[in-house]
């Protein structure tokens, strides 16, 4: 992959920058300020090369656009990738700590032109020590300010998805049918919890051996990580990273429904065809793992209570049917149809109405 190939993504901004004495090297891509400051949480991971780490960012920050558009958020798409040394397990307090402090320098020469929260391999303290040196910046801890985690907030947003997309399917509720969850972080692991609640039979993969003797003690069936994409299932939840289906998985994979929190599940548009010409109902990851951004935004930037994030959240699976209805009466894709639904909010004339109707807090984090 190369990295003149990723600079010539037509986003608005792309900043990078390495440090010697650690190894690191920080991107930061800002693909629309259309509709506010650009927002995307912070991603730490190590990446085959740099180009990996420009691709990775460019194409979430997209995602974020679509994201913060069809959700009707006063806020643009960015994204953070802070591409380390060696996995984030072998690196020491001590670094973690320089690259932090230096990755809040990024941010904070944006000037309110980027706001972050925690993403993969970042969390609420992380983005405690970030808002130490930038004041732009999600997801800081309840004990400074912050509005915690926004892991519930996602799981109850793919839960709703995954209801929405049942039901459009013909599958009725969850109650009895084998939902295939992939990844059991924060927000998997709650996914498996709502799920189960809802009587679903689970079915679980993960890398980590301590969640899968969890999950197994909780009766929950659990799938060889490298057999995913093979195990037969009702509802397929990808909940761990991204680019999970292309073609070939699209054209074999043993499901009804594909809806969960990983961000870009299809790795492109073919893909959502194959699903399509098979009857497999896909719902948008830019729509379905929303309720993070509506805790985050919503919190600490539109002023809202934890109430109006659970409705907002709830209110995902109407999107949703929204998006279906879309793609049923144009006979696009579901991803097709969220991305028509999101650059309709992007365009000018729905720009200047979202403006017009921005809260004080929001019309304050706008760029200057």
């Amino acid at each position: 992959m190369s990295i003149d190939d990723e600079l010539r993504w037509d986003g608005e901004l792309t900043v990078a920058r390495h440090d010697r004495e650690t190894g690191t090297t920080f991107v930061i891509r800002i693909d629309s300020t259309r509709l506010g400051p650009a927002s995307g949480g912070t991603r730490a991971a190590h990446y085959p090369s740099i180009g990996h780490a420009l691709a990775d960012a460019g194409k979430l920050a997209g995602a974020m656009t679509l994201k913060m558009a069809v959700s009707d958020l006063p806020m643009g798409g960015g994204k953070s990738v802070i591409a380390l040394p060696a996995p984030r397990n072998r690196i020491d307090s001590a670094t973690w700590s320089r690259i932090l402090d230096i990755h809040a320098e990024n941010i904070d020469k944006l000037e309110g032109n980027y706001w972050t929260g925690p993403d993969v391999n970042t969390n609420s303290s992380d983005m405690d020590q970030l808002s130490r040196t930038t004041k732009y910046v999600f997801g800081r801890s309840v004990d400074n300010g912050g509005a915690g985690s926004s892991a519930h907030a996602t799981a109850l947003g793919v839960f709703e998805a995954m209801k929405a997309t049942a039901r459009r399917r013909g599958l009725g509720t969850l109650d009895g049918r084998k939902v295939l969850v992939q990844g059991l972080g924060a927000v998997g692991g709650d996914v498996v919890r709502l799920a189960a609640q809802a009587g679903a039979r689970l079915l679980v993969a993960d890398t980590d051996p301590q969640r899968l003797e969890a999950a197994s003690l909780a009766g929950h069936t659990i799938v060889p990580a490298d057999e995913v994409l093979r195990t037969s299932c009702d509802l397929f939840a990808p909940c761990a990273m991204g680019g999970i289906i292309d073609s070939a998985a699209a054209a074999s994979i043993p499901t009804l429904a594909v809806a969960g929190a990983a961000n870009n599940i299809l790795t492109d548009a073919a893909a959502g065809e194959v699903l399509r010409s098979r009857g497999v109902l896909c719902a948008p990851d830019f729509v379905a793992n929303a309720g993070g951004a509506f805790h985050l935004v919503g919190r600490e930037v539109l002023g809202w209570n934890e109430d109006d994030v659970v409705e907002r959240t709830r209110g995902i699976g109407r999107t949703l049917d929204e998006v279906y209805s879309l793609s049923e009466e144009r006979g696009i894709t579901t991803e097709a149809a969220a991305l028509l639904l999101a650059r309709t909010r992007l365009s000018p004339a729905s720009t200047t109405a979202a403006a017009t109707s921005a809260t004080p807090a929001a019309a304050a984090a706008s760029p200057v």
